[in-house]
């Protein structure tokens, strides 16, 4: 169980903490500077507090040192996430990731304390992006500058053959993580013997340049 504190609860703040509440494996305190950004939350998380956590007596009192990680979700103001990021850091704090919406935010964020830096906004633009410019992909996430994993229809020529005949990972390069079927649900990492049914979605891992090989 990781204890985790959420500085800033804006529309980001409110998804990423109901994620980590349906999780289940967390102790979660959130904090805002308006009491009405939290209000709706105080009977699911851990602990809940009205604050400006510019003020570094207020962040001072959450022990912020004591936290496993710290999420600073202030993405409207800039230089407050910078402050915010920074006194954390110098408290004590032994991880923090920061948002950020540029990349020259994200460099004065990695310089003034944050371990590391996410771009909500960025990264939900490039997964739509590659889900509308190619044929038959149903969900897309980016893992690195060269890798992503795409859930793309079963191709034709598969179907009624096994993973193990098909050999995947020597002919295409790509590595087949999970099965969405239709009647079994979702299968993680599917043996050599699954058999391939018209109506599947598969999820592979791979360099993009391979799996758009693969779907093109």
């Amino acid at each position: 169980m990781k204890s985790i504190l959420v500085i800033g609860m804006g529309k980001f703040g409110h998804h990423f903490v109901n994620e980590l509440i349906a999780d289940g494996n967390n102790e979660v305190m959130i904090i805002d500077k308006n009491e009405s950004q939290i209000r709706d939350m105080f009977s699911l998380v851990t602990s809940a507090r009205v604050g400006d956590c510019t003020n570094p007596d207020v962040l001072k009192s959450l022990g912020v040192k004591n936290f496993d990680i710290i999420v600073v979700c202030i993405g409207e103001d800039f230089q407050n996430s910078l402050e915010v990021t920074s006194i954390v850091k110098e408290m004590g704090a032994p991880y923090v990731i920061s948002m950020a919406s540029r990349d020259i935010h994200a460099k004065f964020l990695l310089k003034n304390g944050a371990d590391e830096v996410v771009y909500p906004d960025r990264d939900i633009a490039v997964n739509l992006a590659a889900k509308c410019s190619s044929n038959n992909v149903f969900d897309y996430i980016s893992v690195s500058q060269e890798y992503s994993i795409y859930e793309i229809s079963v191709l034709k020529e598969w179907c009624g053959k096994t993973i193990k005949a098909i050999n995947v990972r020597a002919v295409h390069n790509v590595y087949i993580i999970a099965i969405v079927n239709h009647k079994d649900g979702l299968i993680v990492m599917p043996g050599p013997d699954y058999v391939f049914k018209d109506t599947d979605h598969i999820k592979v891992l791979g360099k993009k340049k391979d799996v758009n090989k693969l779907i093109n």
